[in-house]
Order: structure tokens, then C-alpha cells, then sequence
């Protein structure tokens, strides 16, 4: 379980400031030059995803990243983490003991970007609309424990819960409540195309190219009536194919800051040898990468076969071989420094041991070595997948167990053929919706999960997730959480691989960078500002 770690000027949480800015602060954007931030983020609209920025289908970290910049929320997260609080409205909260109605009361004057007013009959709409549209690919699965949704005039709002769900503030903080217009968008069909219209902080121009998103341009929403403060007047992400490309355009100097993502090689380059003018800042992450199986499929459908690969892949290994600088091996689904997380997959199986992998595919009568493909995506989370899926290959194969092959797939073909159940085994990442534990167990254990498994624990879906979710202090759920933990160890309907840090680097003329983005990955523009020399 040993890894190199590279000593790195990091930021070691989202609240101590580390870059150092020439004077005082300046707006950028002021006087026509936005500050341009880059991206390996992909964005267009394609036959198998025509909206790829309408709230109802959009669910990846790049899309929802654009969304929060341009849609409105009730409720945010805060500047340097922790609970929700108001932005779309005045004030929010639980009206009962029982976590089961939530009451909200808008802000006065709110208007969307043309100048129409935003009332509480919008956001019933917004949130009914996903309701309603109910896109697979989409984040329905965090509102679909709405009941019903009152309206008390154009400013209150109610929501009545289907069952207690104290984690409800989280999910409307998120692009999947985001308030839209009903003269722009339909109730019950998506709105096919890039353009987006909200009452959020910015509004958004697109540059296209070939039918791909190569800039979305940020303008400073002067109708905004929510808290947030601007550094800046307009801000311009602008996508690359690839980190090479992106590093060049930030040494060149036409880009100001580069943000997910940054491979291995630049990291350790950017460390080992520093380029005046350039900061490499770390800061803490949230995502987690696993293996999922369809436990249908008749290659893993016994659990001895997924039990045998937990006992014999070393995440060590594959953390220090494959992302010596941004991962570290994770064994459990719940990643740790968030509440309720144990090392469930470590204390049932140890370090990686050919021999108890041997004995558990003996007991269940299963032949070796056990042929099966592990597949991945080729571009939707960084170049070192390929060597990720590699690394796992050969571990497997070393063991004589398996006879293991990879594919790899671009991920708008990937997505769709996992959620359709061709693929045995295969690779994800997940970016949280929210920082808290219910946020890694529901989108993959509960009904209408975010990967159409077919698995079902009784006790998880109809009992435990339940129990978590009428806990409002978060940490009295963690003992449902880490029975939870146990089951899936036991079970392996996943198998978490690594946990992941990020990186971001910038040119140090640019100010706010270590608050514009958060630990569960989300971009804050409106944070960056210019330095004055």
C-alpha cells in the first residue's frame, strides 16, 4: 500500500490562500478581456445526447459546471464547504421534526436574465419538469423523493417528501433543481441544443465547432439578485482536446488558468520544475473511481467471481504505477474524510492474496482461469485510463485466475451500452452530487440507480438508506452507513479502486483560484479576479 508522493506547493484545504497576487485586486473581465480558463471537458449535441446542457438530462461534473455558472438555485453551497445556504431564496427549511416538509420563501425581485420574473409557479415547474421528463441519463433519481410541490403566491414554495430525507437541501442545491424559464423551455421535452437561459450569475454565449462546444463564454448576469460576489465581469472557458494542448495555450499565455484535467506527467513536470509566471496548486477531491458489474451477466453473476477480484487487485500498486500524484487506494465506496467512511473492502480482504481469491472461486465450483473484459472509456477521464485498465489486466492475469481482456470505448457509446447491460465489468469515476455519504451509496444501491444495476440489498434499499436519511446532525448516520459499507464489501456490486486529489494550474496574475473550485469538483468563476502589477 505504499505510493511516492511528490512534495508539492499545494493548498492543503479549500480555506488557506496561497497565491500570491502583484497588488490589489482588479475585475477581470473589465474593459473587455475575460479571463480565460481551460478545459479537456467535451461538450456537444449529438443523436445520443441532444441536450447536453438542459438540467433535466445533464448529469457529468463538465455539463453541471456550465450549469451552475448560468441556472439558479434556492439553495448553494457555501464559499468553503459545509451545509447549503440560500441564493435563489430568502430562507429555506425543514417545517417538521420528521425531515418531510421543506419550505422555502423566494428572494424579492428576482427576474431571469431577459427581465421576466422568476416566481415560485418557475421553480415548480423547473423541479416537476425533470420530474416529468424523467431522461434516464439524467439526475431525476434526486428529486424523485418529491411527494408533491405547493405554491403559496410568487414567493413560497413547499415541498411535501415521500419519506424523511434530511439530505434534501443538498439535492436542491444542485444543477438538477436549477430554475428555468417555461417560455424557453417545455414541461415535458428536452431542449435539444447548447443554449441555456436562467436567473443564475452569468449568461452564456457558445462558439461551436463541428458541432462541438469550443468556447462557452460567461457574461456577468446583471439581473443576478442572489449573494454571490463577483471578482470578475466575463469569464471564457475554452475546451481542449487534450492536457497537452490546454498546457501549451497556459504557457503561451492564452489561457489564465487550466482546470480538470491535468495528467501525471504535467503534474510531476510542473512540481519538479516550476515555470516562473505559473502556480501548480493541489486541492482536496472528492471523486472516486470503481468497478461496476451488470450481476446479471452470467460471467460475474456469482458473487465468489467478484469477491475473488476484490481479493486480488492491489490498489497500491495501481495508485503509485498509474497516478502517483492524485490518487491514493480506496477501499470503500464512501471515500474517506466523509462521515460514516471504514475501510470495509480492506478488513474483509487484506492485502491482495492469490490464495484466498483461489479458494473462494474453488468453494463456488467455479472453473479458472475465469475469462472476463474489463471495460473502460477512451475519453471522458483522462488519458491514463488506458494505462489504469492495463495495470488491472496484468494483475489479474498474473494470478492465473483470470484470463483478462480491455476495450476501451468512447464514452458517448460506453455510457449508453453500460447502462443497456453489455458490458460484464466495467470502469467509472463518480464526482458527488453533494459532499455527504448518501451521495456514494444511493446513486448505486437504491431504486433507479444512476447505473441501472440490476443488484438489490433489501436491507441497503428498503432499511438502512432510509434510517440515514432522518438523521439531521449527518453524523448519526454513520452507523447505517457502515453496516451499508459491509454489505457492498461482502456483495461487490462495485469494487472502489482510488480516491482522487486535483489540480489546477494558473498564472499567478490570477486571483481567487484557490476558491473557484470546491472539493466535489465544481467550478466557482465568479471567485477568479486579475492581480494588479
Amino acid at each position: 500500500m505504499n505510493r511516492k508522493t511528490l512534495v508539492l506547493p499545494a493548498v492543503i484545504g479549500l480555506l488557506a490562500p496561497v497565491l500570491a497576487a502583484c497588488g490589489g485586486p482588479d475585475i477581470g473581465g473589465k474593459g473587455g478581456d475575460a479571463i480565460v480558463v481551460g478545459t479537456t471537458d467535451q461538450f456537444s449535441a449529438t443523436k445520443e445526447a441532444p441536450a447536453p446542457f438542459d438540467p433535466a438530462f445533464a448529469y457529468d461534473a463538465g455539463a453541471w459546471n456550465v450549469l451552475r455558472q448560468t441556472l439558479q438555485t434556492l439553495m448553494r453551497a457555501p464559499r468553503g464547504g459545509g451545509e447549503p445556504v440560500p441564493d435563489a431564496a430568502s430562507k429555506c427549511g425543514f417545517t417538521d421534526t420528521q425531515n418531510e416538509s421543506y419550505r422555502c420563501t423566494l428572494r424579492s425581485g428576482l427576474t431571469f436574465a431577459d427581465g421576466d420574473a422568476v416566481t415560485a409557479e418557475d421553480v415548480k415547474f423547473s423541479i416537476e419538469r425533470v420530474l416529468k421528463i424523467q431522461n434516464d441519463n439524467g439526475p431525476v433519481a434526486l428529486l424523485s423523493n418529491i411527494d408533491m410541490i405547493e405554491t403559496n403566491g410568487d414567493s413560497g414554495i413547499v415541498f411535501h417528501l415521500k419519506t424523511p430525507d434530511a439530505t434534501f437541501p443538498y439535492k436542491i442545491a444542485t444543477p438538477a433543481a436549477g430554475i428555468v424559464d417555461s417560455d424557453t423551455y417545455k414541461a415535458k421535452q428536452l431542449r435539444d441544443g447548447v443554449e441555456v437561459d436562467g436567473s443564475g450569475p452569468y449568461t452564456l454565449e457558445t462558439e461551436t465547432e463541428g458541432g462541438k462546444v469550443v468556447k462557452a463564454v460567461f457574461t456577468k448576469n446583471s439581473e443576478y439578485k442572489g449573494d454571490l460576489k463577483f471578482q470578475n465581469d466575463k469569464v471564457e472557458l475554452r475546451s481542449f482536446p487534450d492536457a497537452a494542448s490546454m498546457e501549451k495555450a497556459l504557457r503561451d499565455g492564452e489561457i489564465s488558468l487550466m482546470t480538470r484535467t491535468l495528467d501525471q506527467d504535467q503534474i510531476k513536470e510542473l512540481s519538479e520544475n516550476p515555470v516562473k509566471g505559473i502556480d501548480l496548486i493541489e486541492m482536496p477531491g472528492l471523486e472516486i473511481r470503481y468497478l461496476g458489474f451488470d450481476t446479471e451477466d452470467s460471467v460475474v453473476k456469482s458473487k465468489a467471481v467478484r469477491q475473488a477480484l476484490a481479493s486480488l487487485i492491489d490498489r497500491g500498486q495501481l495508485a503509485s504505477k498509474v497516478y502517483p500524484a492524485t490518487a491514493e487506494p480506496l477501499y470503500s465506496i464512501i471515500p474517506n474524510t466523509i462521515v460514516g467512511h471504514q475501510n470495509a473492502f480492506f478488513n474483509k480482504y487484506g492485502e491482495p492474496n492469490r490464495q484466498k481469491a483461489a479458494g473462494l472461486l474453488r468453494a463456488a465450483g467455479i472453473n479458472t482461469p475465469v475469462k472476463l473484459t474489463l471495460n473502460y472509456t477512451t475519453d471522458h477521464y483522462g488519458t491514463a485510463t488506458k494505462a489504469e485498465f492495463e495495470v488491472l489486466q496484468e494483475q489479474l492475469n498474473a494470478s492465473d485466475l483470470f484470463d483478462v481482456t480491455v476495450e476501451g470505448t468512447e464514452w458517448s457509446k460506453f455510457r449508453e451500452n453500460q447502462k443497456r447491460g453489455e458490458y460484464a465489468v466495467y470502469g467509472m469515476g463518480w464526482f458527488p452530487d453533494f459532499p455527504d455519504a448518501d451521495n456514494y451509496v444511493a446513486p448505486f444501491l437504491d431504486k433507479d440507480n444512476f447505473l441501472n444495476s440490476p443488484y438489490v440489498s433489501v436491507e441497503t434499499r428498503n432499511k438502512l438508506i432510509p434510517e440515514s436519511r432522518r438523521a439531521t446532525d449527518r453524523g448519526a448516520a454513520a452507523k447505517p452507513f457502515e453496516r451499508i459499507q459491509e454489505i457492498v464489501a461482502n456483495d461487490v456490486p462495485v469494487l472502489p479502486l482510488w480516491q482522487g486529489k486535483q489540480y489546477v494550474a494558473a498564472r499567478d496574475d490570477i486571483t481567487g483560484v484557490e476558491w473557484a473550485i470546491n472539493s466535489s469538483s465544481d467550478l466557482q468563476l465568479w471567485e477568479l479576479g486579475r492581480g494588479v502589477s
